[in-house]
């Protein structure tokens, strides 16, 4: 945090002095007011107490280097404990040693020493590191090699918002006690949780080859980093042991174990093995849950000139993930949210995460951030990928609409914990999982490729790639790297974007000067000096519309206001800044709605059309009407959608035959569903009839879970019918859709739908389902109610629940609380009021329970903001 008393403000100076020079093209740029801040001299020293370095978070000290981790494990599931022997061959760094030190929490051992079995060696353990003495002086070409047998018993003990627990090895459902879950095992090793399960230099500037070998019983699948060498089944034919080998170093957070009965559909790419492993009721969707897997490996091979450099490729879905997805080498794993049937993926589909955890296999697995200091340097890459991949496949609007989300969610969330992208001073390297490292990150790769050009900026990823590959990296060496390609220094916009925190705030004000015939634009950078750089220097271009044609200026905007002038021949259309639409910021401007919809019907960009539509919208404009139907004609769906949003009830009415052919016809399911939904107001009896054709005939379940509650709003005894015969489609919206309709009716038949599906929707359609199933509750009332908040408090309180299922399910808590509480008050009677005061507290003190117990940093805070929990609990 900045402590304000540090450096004192003791001379402002602001000049008026223009400065002017017109140069050949017209452009006129101008100084104004800029703002100068000197630090004083302090009055009197501070206590010298206060004096300190300020927090950093260093990389691991290497003393060893590892050389090769070789794993026999096997598992206790009754138990929740991983049986293993690990072999652990290394060198010294440079320095001689005479022990090493290996990460290894909540372990027993059976044996630590040499490789023989009969030569124990002496070694101190604290639960977390185990001290082993080598009982010689290991000089720095000598190598060693450690066996160490043990018994591991993985628990949780934290967690954060981006990954729920640190255990580092799961077992899920390991007694069959839940007839609904599969039997699963599996890891998640990212940041330093693989020493749960077996021992090793858990940091990611240490890097080794490794083998497995992996006894399950023989129902089961395993995968693991590397190729598999053999399957061994066993004279019991009970147990089987699968080998596993991985000849390429990696870090040790990356490697990765998976059991359970899985079924596995086999691609491949260049020769190489391409896996998918689903639950067997996927199967037939597995290609569509990872679709593109072969087309990406091929466009980002091509696009870096780095071909994909790994054995194989193979992505698994597993239950109960806790982050998610994880990019361990050759073999991602995906938390089951992924896991879909094919028409429930279209225009859903799960190509950003699959793009994300591919391209680390590049930045992240083949070049590995040194600390998690410099973790953008693995995720901020693994983001922009996202962008590329859009771009490519969808095409540069879509990208853009990618970008925007982006930067919202950067925007949205940076004034609560803004820090340099290069964070040194963090206290927790869990924290290092935010906004900053992974929007940010991108949204600052895509200002740098603008800047360098396409050709320089992959010429200079080759380049990095290359000169750092199976090494562990800093923001430093990716900086040496563009410079070596294109022969600039780039201290500036490393300094500013990876080692200052922030982004620019502008003001932005577009004018014209009727006399002297010069348009012109003004930027004062009004960001918080004490939070952020005072001034930015950002290289932009400024596009100005006049007469039909559009005439782009380069400018280098380096203070804290700046005015540039440009000769125009009469008052211009449009003036914008940053007409490429990269420069992360934020901004006001004063665009007239005149230029708004010029903008909107001439800017080339989708930012442009989004922008404009959205302040026309937000102003309620009385021009907003001159846009709508080219909206509902644009390229982006996404434009289409809002202008959907934006008919009123007259509107719908004109341009019903539009809204009517976008129902049926519109390439984008949720421009379908949407102009369902607007057909209602247009044409009620239309709409009916356009939602009975969509849910015969229509491909996405969207639409279907749309044109059901359109049906029932219109013809409830239709929708009713409708909804029984869909109760056993699988899709979440129709689920939600089909709760939305049950809850109308209240009745006990209806339960086992609600309770056989509590478990299945995921984010906002898990909020809606399990509002739905609470509403059904309430209306019946008794023991249904009594049984309903039995239920949801198990919800609630079980960590493998998905959190928007808990969120969901303590939301649905509070709700009914607050229906006693309301009961309770607006009772005459006093015994009725006592039985519900005395639920009140039962209930209070449950979402208590359920707020003590809450791993996630991010749900409490979200129960605390919406108070769902009493303040101070």
């Amino acid at each position: 945090m900045f402590i304000g008393s540090v450096l004192l403000i003791t001379a402002c100076t602001t000049t008026h002095t223009v400065v002017s020079d017109r140069s050949r093209n017209g452009m006129e740029q101008r100084t104004l007011d800029t703002v100068f801040v000197d630090a004083a001299k302090p009055n009197a020293l501070r206590a010298e107490e206060e004096f300190q370095l300020p927090p950093y978070a260093p990389s691991r000290k290497r003393t060893e280097d590892l050389i090769h981790v070789r794993l026999d494990v096997s598992f206790d599931f009754e138990k929740e404990a991983v049986v293993g022997k690990a072999q652990l061959t290394f060198v010294p760094y440079f320095h001689p040693i005479t022990s090493i030190t290996l990460d290894a929490k909540g372990f027993e051992w059976s044996y630590v020493g040499l490789p023989s079995g009969n030569q124990p060696l002496s070694y101190s353990y604290d639960d977390k590191k185990i001290t082993v003495q080598l009982g010689r002086t290991l000089q720095r070409m000598d190598t060693c090699t450690l066996e160490l047998r043990y018994t591991a018993h993985p628990r949780q003990t934290g967690g954060s918002a981006a990954i729920t627990s640190n255990q580092g090895l799961f077992f899920i459902n390991p007694r069959g006690e839940e007839p609904e879950k599969p039997t699963q095992i599996w890891t998640q090793g990212e940041t330093s949780w693989n020493s749960r399960w077996f021992p090793v230099i858990d940091a990611p500037n240490e890097r080794c080859t490794q083998e497995m070998w992996i006894t399950v019983p023989a129902r089961y699948k395993t995968l693991s980093n590397g190729v598999l060498v053999s399957e061994e089944l066993h004279s019991d034919t009970a147990t089987r042991t699968d080998y596993w080998r991985m000849d390429q170093p990696h870090a040790p957070y990356l490697f990765m174990l998976a059991v359970g009965d899985f079924a596995v559909v086999k691609d491949t790419w260049r020769n190489k093995e391409v896996l998918y492993f689903v639950e067997p009721a996927f199967e037939a969707s597995a290609r569509a849950i990872f679709a593109h897997t072969p087309e990406m490996l091929e466009f980002f091979s091509t696009k870096l000139g780095v071909e994909f450099p790994w054995s194989k490729y193979a992505q698994i879905v597993v239950r109960d993930y806790v982050s998610g997805a994880m990019e361990n080498t050759t073999a991602v794993v995906f938390g089951d949210f992924v896991q879909k049937h094919a028409r429930e993926l279209i225009d859903n589909g799960n190509d950003d995460i699959v793009a994300h955890e591919m391209f680390h296999h590049w930045f992240g697995d083949l070049v590995t951030c040194e600390s998690w200091s410099n973790l953008t340097m693995n995720e901020g890459f693994a983001n922009y990928s996202e962008y590329l991949w859009t771009e490519h496949k969808y095409g540069r609007d879509a990208a853009d609409l990618h970008l925007l989300e982006e930067w919202q969610g950067y925007l949205a969330t940076s004034p609560e914990n803004m820090h340099p992208l290069i964070h040194f001073g963090v206290a927790n390297e869990e924290d290092m999982f935010d906004a900053h490292s992974y929007n940010k990150g991108g949204a600052v790769l895509h200002m740098l490729r603008h800047y360098l050009g396409d050709a320089v900026f992959f010429e200079g990823l080759n380049r990095y790639l290359k000169k750092n590959a199976f090494q562990a990296v800093e923001a430093h060496q990716l900086r040496l790297a563009f410079e070596e390609v294109s022969g600039e220094d780039l201290n500036w916009f490393f300094n500013q974007w990876y080692f200052s925190k922030g982004h620019p705030t502008l003001k932005i004000t577009y004018g014209y000067d009727a006399v002297r015939g010069e348009a012109s634009v003004q930027v004062a950078q009004t960001q918080n000096p004490d939070r952020n750089p005072a001034i930015f220097e950002l290289p932009l271009r400024i596009a100005v519309y006049e007469g039909g044609k559009v005439t782009y200026h380069t400018v280098r905007i380096n203070q804290r206001i700046q005015e540039f002038r440009f000769a125009v021949t009469g008052k211009p259309d449009l003036i914008q800044l940053d007409p490429d639409r990269m420069l992360l910021s934020e901004f006001t401007d004063n665009k007239s709605e005149a230029e708004w919809v010029f903008q909107f019907l001439h800017a080339p960009r989708f930012l442009d059309r989004y922008e404009a539509l959205s302040r026309l919208m937000d102003g309620e404009s009385n021009r907003l009407a001159e846009v709508i139907p080219a909206a509902l004609r644009d390229s982006s769906w996404f434009i289409r959608a809002m202008g959907l949003e934006s008919v009123d009830e007259k509107q719908a009415v004109v341009l019903k035959a539009d809204i009517a052919r976008m129902a049926q016809f519109d390439s984008h399911a949720e421009v379908r569903a949407s102009a369902l939904t607007k057909l209602v107001e247009a044409d009620s009896e239309q709409a009916l009839v356009a939602a009975k054709r969509a849910l015969l005939a229509d491909s996405a379940y969207s639409v279907m879970g749309i044109a059901l509650e359109v049906i029932h709003s219109g013809d409830p005894e239709a929708g009713l019918a409708y909804a029984a015969l869909l109760e056993k489609e699988e899709s979440e919206d129709l689920l939600v859709a089909i709760s939305a309709i049950y809850k109308e009716y209240p009745d006990a038949k209806y339960l086992p739908f609600f309770e056989k599906n509590l478990s299945r929707p995921n984010e906002f359609n898990a909020l809606n389902f399990i509002g739905n199933y609470q509403e059904m509750c309430t209306a019946l009332g008794g023991v249904f109610l009594d049984q309903g908040i039995s239920t949801l408090r198990k919800m609630a309180l079980d960590s493998a629940q998905n959190p928007w299922r808990r969120l969901g399910a303590t939301k649905s808590l509070n709700d009914f609380r607050n229906i006693f509480r309301t009961q309770s008050n607006q009772s005459k009677q006093s015994e009725a009021k006592l039985v519900l005061e005395k639920k009140v507290s039962e209930l209070t003190r449950m979402l208590d329970e359920i707020k003590t117990f809450e791993p996630n940093e991010e749900l409490k805070a979200i129960y605390q903001q919406l108070e769902l929990l009493p303040k101070g609990k």
